[in-house]
Formats: C-alpha cells, structure tokens, sequence
C-alpha cells in the first residue's frame, strides 16, 4: 500500500479550491481549511463550492473540511497556503498550533502587507521554518482552467527537491504537467511581480492601447522582471523559463486574469476603491505595486513600468499621461 503524505489546503478561493482538486485526483484525503462555514456546509451537502470554480465537483469522503485552522494544521504533513496575501496575516493569527514540523508550500501570488516579505521569507524570519521546509507553488496556470481541465503546468520550487517531487507527483494529472525548480526566491518574487505587469497590461488595454503595444509592454516586462529579482536574490536563472515568462505572458493576456481585469477598469477611469468593490476577487498586485517599488528604492534596478503603476495607483496620478510618458521609456 502506498503511503501518502497528509496534505492541507488553507484558503476557500478559486485557487485553493482548483488545488484542492488536483489533490483529490492522487490522494485518498485532504484537509481542507476555509473560514466560510456556509461554504463548507455547501460542499458537504452539494459537492461543489458555491462561490468558487462551482463547475468543480467533489467526492466529499476524500475531504476532510473544516473552518478550524490549527485542526488542519495538526492535520497535515505539508501544508498548502491559497489566501490571499492581504489576509495571511490575520488567517495566521489564529494559530495555536505549531509549524515548526510542517512543509509550508506557498500558492500566494503576492507580498505579506505587514511585512513586505514575499511569502516564503515570512515564514522563514516570523516563524522560524526553515528554507529547506519552505516552497512555493506556482503556473503559468489559471484556476479555471484546471476547473476546465485544460493542459496546463505547474513549477514546484523548493530547496529540497525531494520535498518539491512529493508535491510535484501529488499535483500531477492527466491535464496537469509539473517541473521542480531550486529557485523558489525568485520563482515567487516573479509570480508576485507579473501582476503588476497584468495591472499595466488592463490600464494599456482600458486606454486604448493595441496588440502592439502590448507586445512591446511584455517584451519590456519580462526584462524589468529580470532585473529586479537578480537584486533580490542573484542566482543561475533562465527568465524565459514558464516559471518567470511564462506566468507573466498568461496574467498579462488572459481574460481570466484578475489583475489585468482590475488594471483594464483603472485605464477606463474607475478609481482604485470603486475597481475593488465592483470586483469579487482580490487583485494582488495591487498590494504588490507598493511592496515592491518600495523594496526597489533600496536595491535601484530600473524599472520604469513598476513606478507608472504605483504613480497611478498610490499617488493618483493620471493614467493616461502617465502611460504616455512611459511609452518613451520603452524599446
């Protein structure tokens, strides 16, 4: 008999809920931790998340639901984060259980607000996980997509590629491909920083901008990119990699991309509180724009498109002026 590692899965969104499906595929059971106890309710009774991916099906004797964070902490062997960055914090603060013995995988495409740390350093310095214990789960790949069951693929980075291959394989399906990387500092920093190149793409996209300008934003995004996480963090890396272009090429044109629809809705002249409330999801690069242009002003990489959407977005500046003088700053 095969012996699995216990998995949980924290977060109730589309992207915990889509890995939560990918799981059930390869495990006998899961824990699975949302707040929402209406929504849990729902899937015991329903089989599918009422707010979330609701097309997802679920055979429920494989989940192990629960609206008590530490029960599946205590749970589990490796344990999956999928909240929204902006709310991690608060989600931590119910803890009563240690980590100290869990593998922490991040599936948190943003920055800690409190601490302006990507997610696997907050582990690291707040929690004291050490980075062996720590990874990072990360596309190209939409959550609705994998409800869709469409080809898509998946990097799993982690210092230890033992612990990255035992995700790896408990990820992996008919529809869903996965790689292991050593880069899990700068595969996260890249799945954080493509979405304020998606919010630059939606404001290009509300303002009129054509295909080919796009092109010549991602072209330019891709080596700004590269040029702020080998400040952060200097390694042997392929940028062109799916991990690092490839995520950004799928956030940056895909309808289902959050923060490009967010993006788009500031070039039509929403304001940032009126964008938020009229979308149902949580747009991280928003929060990530200021973490980053703040964390840049110690490290000094040129990254022009990274300062237009901060200007926009933190000191009101006007976007249409704004991008007609980032337009010059491009080749």
């Amino acid at each position: 008999m095969i012996e699995y590692p216990k998995f949980a899965v924290i977060g109730g969104g589309s992207w915990a809920t889509a890995i939560a499906k990918m799981l059930c595929v390869n495990l006998p059971e899961i824990a699975w931790y949302m707040r929402n106890e209406d929504a849990i309710e729902h899937i015991k009774t329903l089989h599918h998340n009422p707010n979330y991916l609701s097309s997802v099906e679920f055979n429920v004797d494989k989940l192990k639901l629960t609206n008590d964070i530490n029960e599946a902490i205590a749970y589990a062997d490796y344990i999956i984060f999928a909240v929204p960055s902006a709310f991690l914090g608060g989600e931590l603060k119910k803890m009563t259980t240690g980590l100290k013995d869990k593998i922490i995988f991040s599936a948190i495409k943003g920055i800690v607000p409190e601490t302006s740390l990507i997610v696997g350093e907050h582990f690291n310095q707040v929690y004291g996980i050490p980075l062996e214990n720590i990874g990072v789960i990360t596309g190209p790949c939409h959550a609705e997509e994998v409800a869709l069951e469409r080809l898509s693929y998946l990097t799993i980075a982690c210092g230890d590629s033992e612990k990255a291959k035992v995700v790896a394989k408990c990820l992996s399906g008919n529809y869903i491909k996965t790689k292991i990387s050593d880069d899990i500092i700068g595969a996260e920093y890249a799945a954080m920083l493509k979405n304020i190149y998606a919010i630059a793409a939606g404001i290009a996209h509300g303002l009129g901008y054509g295909d080919n300008f796009q092109s010549v934003l991602m072209s330019n995004g891709i080596r700004e990119m590269k040029k702020f996480i080998k400040k952060v963090h200097k390694m042997k890396r392929n940028i062109n990699d799916s991990a690092y272009l490839g995520d950004l090429l799928v956030t940056g044109y895909s309808v289902f991309s959050r923060n490009r629809m967010f993006g788009n809705m500031i070039g039509k002249g929403y304001t940032v509180k009126s964008a938020m409330m009229e979308m149902s999801m949580v747009a991280e690069g928003y929060y990530a724009t200021k973490s980053a242009y703040e964390l840049n002003q110690n490290h000094g990489a040129k990254t022009p498109i990274i300062d237009a959407v901060y200007s926009i977005l933190y000191e009101g500046k006007d976007a249409k002026k704004t991008f007609n003088k980032l337009t010059d700053k491009l080749d």
